[in-house]
């Protein structure tokens, strides 16, 4: 523990037992009787510290009645415990910083971490390369469009965005009210209000060709709306119509590790006697889940429903076939 966490956590017991004798001191300090009078000397001297010794409380506390400057540490303080975590969270919200957007945002986070780590033990340069978050597929982010569509979300305004969309190879003009962004396998999405269609939609962030922010408050969708949405909007079963339940069986080698992942919160598995597996999973758009499925080609059996299992046999052709 180097001497600024002392300070942090001198100031912490006192705050929390109010009257903290000598021994307890030394002990959470783990420092000499002499390192501690010249800790609290200092923090007298150079913070304002109205720490004084009560004799028949038979410890040391802040002195309410002292008169002077208010105490208080400067600047912000972690313990090397909590800048080590932080530090993690920094480097993990960089790695999934394509365009370069964050970076310049939690660059002061970053710096104060570094400088706190720095002083102690260990050092940030040798943490961060011991922590590796490998995007996998990200498509390249228009930098300048990011940083409109979050000043939108944030500042609740509307959006005027021209959208290109891949599935249709069209691209049309929007006005949008922003709810929030979501990162989701590698790229980034904006959840919206479209005014045009009067409905929620989600837009690739990838895809918007232009964005301007409107002095036009954005409309607020609830949020029990949203966590609805959500749930059918990312991952195997978005898309429009009907609620289906694919039923699959994995062989006894692949379900050690599909048995162990969650495709969907709702998902219905059973791992049956022989070692095999079988995975029940909601979807209402095939198209993902399928590409799901071949990931396991040759150790997974699609039982139902019979479509689905069609659609399954004539893509893994199809990719055989282009790989002849």
């Amino acid at each position: 523990m180097d001497r600024g966490e002392r300070f942090v956590r001198i100031t912490q017991l006192l705050h929390e037992r109010i009257v903290v004798t000598r021994d307890a001191f030394l002990s959470e300090l783990e420092v000499s009787q002499a390192t501690f009078k010249r800790d609290l000397e200092y923090m007298r001297d150079r913070y304002n510290a109205p720490i004084v010794w009560d004799a028949d409380a038979g410890g040391y506390r802040f002195d309410e009645q002292a008169e002077g400057p208010r105490f208080e540490l400067p600047g912000l303080w972690f313990n090397e415990a909590e800048a080590h975590a932080l530090l993690m969270m920094e480097h993990l919200l960089a790695s999934l910083d394509q365009g370069g957007f964050i970076g310049t945002h939690i660059a002061p986070l970053h710096a104060r971490l570094a400088a706190i780590l720095d002083s102690g033990t260990g050092t940030s340069g040798d943490i961060r390369s011991r922590v590796r978050l490998i995007a996998f597929s990200p498509r390249k982010l228009p930098l300048e469009h990011f940083e409109v569509i979050g000043l939108a979300t944030v500042k609740r305004r509307r959006l005027a965005i021209s959208y290109y969309a891949r599935s249709t190879d069209t691209t049309s003009q929007r006005d949008v009210s922003p709810q929030r962004l979501v990162h989701y396998r590698g790229n980034w999405y904006l959840d919206t209000w479209c005014h045009m269609r009067d409905a929620l939609r989600t837009f690739a962030i990838d895809g918007i060709r232009d964005a301007k922010v409107l002095d036009v408050a954005a409309e607020d969708v609830a949020h029990e709306t949203l966590e609805e949405y959500l749930a059918t909007s990312y991952g195997i079963v978005r898309g429009d119509g009907d609620v289906k339940w694919a039923r699959l069986r994995f062989t006894a080698e692949r379900a050690r590790w599909v048995a162990s992942e969650v495709w969907h919160p709702e998902q219905r598995g059973k791992l049956e006697p022989n070692g095999r597996y079988t995975l029940e999973v909601p979807y209402r758009d095939d198209r993902e889940l399928i590409l799901e499925i071949l990931k396991h080609a040759g150790a997974v059996e699609v039982l139902e429903p019979p479509e689905l299992r069609v659609k399954v046999r004539e893509a893994h052709t199809k990719a055989a076939e282009r790989n002849a």
